[in-house]
């Protein structure tokens, strides 16, 4: 994603997103394909009844499809839960039908994939999948998209990609962390452009697609109270704002896509002076507090939002979906 990093300045924003990448492999429930999560299982829910998918659809000729690809974020993963139906993508279906524009979804989302896997592994572990959503064996994620939507022809009005943010996690291990982040951000920089070009060719030049940022979960490191930790708070930011975010912008510009940025709606670039009261934490910034109400990283660890932090992604894509589609 976006140059090279390189000087002292940006190797303290590698670390940053080094240290998040730590988090990420503590806290995903890693259903990747090709990287089976160790830790103790994950049960699928769905915490109401399911939304309209291919599989409970007959005929949805005139509704258009929403195919939506991508990590955890996608298949809707909550702490301690698993897959439920308050992920992004759920609640996306939920709004465009509310706002008389309905859509049918096609979820091929697993929790745990990279912009990797999504090109090289084949499968997702039915744990990693979301409600609903049909198995693809011997299909990469990206391969069963691309499939779905060539076989549909004129049938699919939005694709949606979250993906990128456990690139970075084999970092946490490695010997080098600096020079593993920076090898993580160039590969995204290829991956994320690929991926683009594919779904393009497939989709046609007149379908929207609208790729996805995340929160800044690392905010919530500034509860720890320590210099350090509040300085890789701040850090956090800044690798968002100005490395991940931008170059994820161009890839989807570039592939006549649109970008939302998750981490400003989610209040990451306010001012850190700016102070709130928020139980049990006191009085903390702004920033954290956004963090802290929309994610379950403060309480739990856990870099995946609630199902409110969800609903600002379904907000922004929404938002996206309904000015193409009435634009």
């Amino acid at each position: 994603m976006g140059e090279a990093l390189g000087g002292p300045r940006a190797a303290f924003v590698a670390l940053a997103v080094m240290a998040m990448a730590a988090l990420a492999a503590c806290a995903d429930d890693g259903a990747s394909a090709d990287t089976p999560a160790e830790d103790e299982a994950v049960t699928t829910v769905e915490t109401s009844a399911p939304p309209t998918t291919v599989a409970t659809t007959a005929a949805a000729s005139a509704v258009p499809y929403y195919v939506s690809l991508g990590d955890s974020y996608a298949s809707g993963y909550e702490a301690g839960v698993g897959n439920t139906d308050n992920g992004f993508a759920y609640q996306v279906v939920d709004e465009a039908a509310a706002a008389s524009h309905p859509l049918v979804l096609v979820n091929f989302g697993c929790g745990g994939a990279t912009t990797t896997s999504l090109l090289e592994a084949e499968g997702c572990s039915p744990r990693g999948l979301g409600p609903g959503a049909e198995p693809y064996d011997g299909q990469t994620q990206l391969e069963a998209a691309e499939t779905f939507i060539r076989d549909h022809p004129g049938e699919v009005g939005l694709i949606t990609v979250s993906i990128g943010g456990n690139d970075v996690t084999a970092c946490s291990i490695a010997d080098d962390p600096v020079a593993c982040v920076t090898a993580a951000v160039e590969g995204i920089s290829t991956n994320v452009p690929q991926i683009l070009q594919r779904l393009r060719a497939a989709a046609g030049p007149e379908v929207l697609i609208v790729g996805t940022t995340y929160p800044d979960v690392l905010l919530g490191q500034w509860l720890d109270g320590t210099p350090e930790a509040q300085q890789l708070a701040s850090l956090s930011v800044i690798a968002f704002k100005e490395l991940i975010n931008p170059a994820l912008a161009k890839a989807y510009a570039d592939a006549g896509g649109t970008f939302v940025d998750v981490t400003a709606a989610t209040g990451a670039y306010g001012p850190m002076t700016e102070l709130t009261p928020l139980a049990p934490y006191g009085e903390i910034p702004v920033p954290v507090a956004k963090v802290c109400e929309l994610t379950y990283y403060c309480a739990e660890r856990d870099i995946h939002p609630n199902a409110d932090g969800y609903q600002v992604i379904a907000d922004l894509v929404v938002d996206a979906y309904l000015s193409s589609a009435t634009g």
